[in-house]
């Protein structure tokens, strides 16, 4: 027998949040990228090696999509759309959150939580980097002109993507800001 839970989180609630996020980017300051996705990568495979509930292990996946994005020198994200990506797994990397990682079924839900609101706060990015990638595959065993590089024909579906991601993160700014988690 499965149990369904489900709350909402108010004002307040995502307040504390946002503040977790920020306490965490202020202290990772020291940290390099590199560091960040180390952390993150041993905080993704302490968790799928440990028994923890089916909700947590969902949400753990998403946060390869972020270290993916990060690595794939293809996408190419500006300097700020990078940061935004490392502060969301500086989170994850951090050693003390809010509920110790050891407490059984508990220990994760704090991480589920915020996976959730990193994946809504970066939808547009995760959404644009997934079309890249399935683009990338589905091109590359197609016959091409030959006249274009896989380079360049890379570089025109990225440049859309990209503009793409950023119109719609503008718009979804200006219609409401309530649809905006605002953790960066």
């Amino acid at each position: 027998m499965a149990l369904r839970v489900t709350f909402d989180l108010e004002d307040k609630d995502l307040d504390f949040f946002r503040a977790q996020m920020k306490r965490v980017r202020d202290a990772a300051q020291r940290t390099s990228e590199a560091e960040v996705i180390a952390s993150a990568e041993g905080m993704i495979k302490d968790v799928s090696e440990s028994n923890v509930p089916s909700f947590v292990l969902q949400r753990i996946e998403r946060l390869q999509v972020l270290i993916d994005m990060l690595r794939d020198d293809e996408w190419s994200l500006t300097e700020s759309e990078r940061d935004n990506v490392v502060a969301a797994l500086t989170y994850f990397a951090d050693p003390e959150d809010i509920i110790p990682d050891n407490v059984p079924v508990l220990g994760y839900i704090d991480d589920a939580i915020m996976i959730e609101l990193v994946v809504i706060e970066l939808q547009h990015e995760i959404d644009a980097f997934e079309d890249f990638c399935r683009y990338r595959q589905e091109e590359a065993s197609r016959n091409r002109n030959p006249d274009i590089s896989r380079d360049e024909w890379l570089a025109v579906k990225r440049r859309d993507l990209h503009a793409r991601m950023r119109r719609r993160r503008r718009r979804v700014t200006t219609r409401s800001q309530r649809t905006r988690i605002r953790l960066f």
